[in-house]
């Protein structure tokens, strides 16, 4: 990924990103160099690793998954917060629009898990991540004795033990302080909650 050096985000950032925002798209090229793509949760996991891993799974439908076996260089796109800026937003001057965002390209090689209790763990904490843990969460237990083993024979779980995590954060850096501060103050009063998240991104990344 194209990042410029005022644009470069921290890895602790970009494990943030990936924790907050877990719907990514996962690409895979097959041996003809082809990018096979598909949208899908993934979370991300402390295995004790520089970078950590990925697991998550996907269709057993979904020939993605057959490209694991090389194994195959895999990238795991995740979006944050983004926003347009218009260059009225800025003081006077010829200027033009933007867009501001935080992003996140992990890389790593995919393994697929074939122990069904295993697969059972990796839908468990993918519940408890969205579900949370209150009286009225959805979990595994809720089906039928031997009703979860059974469906995860449609979907291949797998872990993707990481080997580099790129974070770009496109957030004005390039811009002077008083623009940066007109461009939060803007996107602070939009209805939009990507807009106000990505205020708050900008806040975050001001000179101390």
């Amino acid at each position: 990924m194209y990042i410029p050096k005022h644009f470069e985000g921290a890895e602790a950032q970009g494990r943030e990103i990936m924790q907050a925002h877990g719907w990514a798209l996962l690409t895979t090229a097959d041996e003809a160099g082809v990018p096979f793509c598909t949208h899908l949760v993934l979370q991300w996991e402390d295995d004790g690793s520089p970078h950590g891993s990925l697991i998550g799974h996907m269709a057993r439908n979904n020939d993605h998954w057959k490209l694991f076996a090389r194994p195959a260089q895999s990238l795991a796109i995740f979006w944050g917060p983004h926003a347009y800026v218009s260059p009225t937003w800025y003081t006077p001057g010829p200027k033009v629009p933007t867009w501001n965002y935080v992003t996140v390209h992990a890389y790593g090689r995919p393994q697929i898990i074939e122990a069904t209790p295993a697969v059972l763990m990796v839908l468990t904490r993918l519940a408890a991540q969205y579900e949370g843990s209150g009286a009225e969460a959805w979990g595994l237990g809720r089906l039928p004795p031997g009703n979860a083993a059974e469906q995860s024979k449609s979907i291949v779980a797998f872990r993707m033990p990481l080997e580099r995590v790129e974070t770009k954060l496109k957030l004005s850096q390039n811009r002077d302080l008083e623009d940066r501060h007109r461009v939060i103050a803007k996107l602070e009063a939009s209805d939009s909650q990507d807009a106000r998240a990505t205020a708050a991104w900008m806040k975050r990344v001001l000179p101390s």
